[in-house]
């Protein structure tokens, strides 16, 4: 398994157990928006105690996918137009920063596992599956910089970007997602090729521009959701 890959990081204890189902759950829409995750249905189903529930939540809480709410408990945090902003705003700066700093130690080695995850994306018609081949697509660019606190936080990042993508495109195809997002993938690894940090900069701006206004796009009319109990 990629060290790259988005919701596969090495289990180590019963809480990142937990942590790793529920949000591949959440991932994939089969815990919906606002929906209650009351800890003791999930220590029971789990066969664990509170204690590792509660800290998976936690864990899912810094990630933004989980809110807690003040003697109601914990909840799906809802999907809104203004985080995908957010989120979007931290990625083109937070990105930048990692590719200004990955492109001078790019490998061929590095661009060569880069080209071949952008050919299996170019099949894929599972679009939670799409996306974590996304990430692992733009990890393998931004790797060389080696900054460990800044991966985590952009890991993060694109885990809440794959539920807006798992609700709005419901596969790759549709509104020529795929084609339009590989041919901008492809011109930001040429530029990587070349070496030309500044042009691999400029074509990751345009990129995560064009994701951000599509997505806002569909989100844009939604200020909230109903509350739902599991």
């Amino acid at each position: 398994m990629s060290k790259n890959h988005l919701i596969g990081n090495k289990t180590k204890t019963t809480a990142d157990t937990v942590a790793n189902s529920l949000r591949e759950k959440i991932l994939r829409g089969e815990l919906e928006d606002a929906q209650g995750l009351r800890q003791d249905k999930i220590a029971k189903k789990f066969g664990v105690s509170s204690i590792p529930v509660r800290e998976a939540l936690f864990q899912l809480a810094v990630e933004g996918l989980v809110a807690f709410v003040p003697n109601r408990g914990a909840f799906v945090a809802p999907l809104l137009a203004k985080d995908v902003f957010e989120i979007y705003a931290m990625r083109n700066v937070l990105e930048m920063l990692a590719l200004e700093h990955a492109v001078p130690h790019l490998t061929d080695s590095a661009l060569a596992r880069a080209e071949g995850i952008l050919v299996q994306m170019d099949p894929e018609k599972d679009i939670y599956k799409w996306g974590e081949l996304n990430w692992e697509f733009h990890a393998t660019l931004y790797q060389p910089a080696d900054m460990p606190r800044l991966m985590d936080t952009l890991r993060s990042l694109h885990v809440n970007v794959i539920r807006y993508l798992v609700r709005n495109v419901p596969t790759p195809d549709d509104i020529e997602y795929r084609s339009n997002n590989q041919i901008e993938h492809r011109q930001i690894l040429e530029a990587c090729r070349q070496r030309d940090t500044e042009i691999a900069c400029i074509q990751l701006r345009r990129h995560l521009d064009a994701s951000s206004r599509m997505l806002v796009r569909f989100l844009k009319s939604e200020d909230g959701v109903d509350s739902k109990d599991e």
